[in-house]
């Protein structure tokens, strides 16, 4: 079995690129997630990179901005490569299955982090659940 979930906030704007016969979005960006116990001299957190493909990029590339809590559930791939001079490079990434916010707009906010820019769901109705932005059709969630 393979499966990862990670919370954390992202550490850049997403690049998303589209290719593939069917022109398809792919979504690599990454995220910071703290860790549970800190030893002195250790770092704080650790950084994962994560890579989103289809609907759920176009979605990454819509809503998800630096300094946005996001959790997710994916699985851990091998990202080996030979570079130009020939020596092989050994890397790891997280193709990401599911996306969720992590917090609200307004504690986010708070917070620091996102711009006015940014697109954001609309606030919830005090039910413990968060609106579909506005703009937004059914068949566009990633989560269906």
């Amino acid at each position: 079995m393979n499966k990862v979930i990670l919370m954390g906030r992202l550490t850049r704007d997403p690049e998303v690129r589209y290719g593939g016969a069917n022109n398809t979005a792919v979504a690599r960006y990454s995220i910071a997630v703290d860790r549970r116990f800190k030893r002195e001299g250790d770092p704080d957190a650790d950084f994962f990179n994560l890579v989103s493909f289809g609907r759920q990029g176009e979605f990454v590339e819509k809503y998800l901005r630096k300094g946005t809590k996001i959790v997710i559930d994916g699985e851990i791939r091998n990202n080996n490569y030979t570079n130009k001079e020939g020596q092989m490079v050994y890397g790891t990434e997280i193709v990401v299955n599911n996306v969720e916010f992590a917090e609200s707009k307004n504690a986010q906010n708070a917070a620091g982090y996102g711009g006015a820019d940014a697109p954001s769901p609309t606030t919830g109705a005090g039910d413990g659940f968060m609106n579909i932005p506005d703009g937004i059709e059914d068949e566009q969630l990633p989560f269906n």
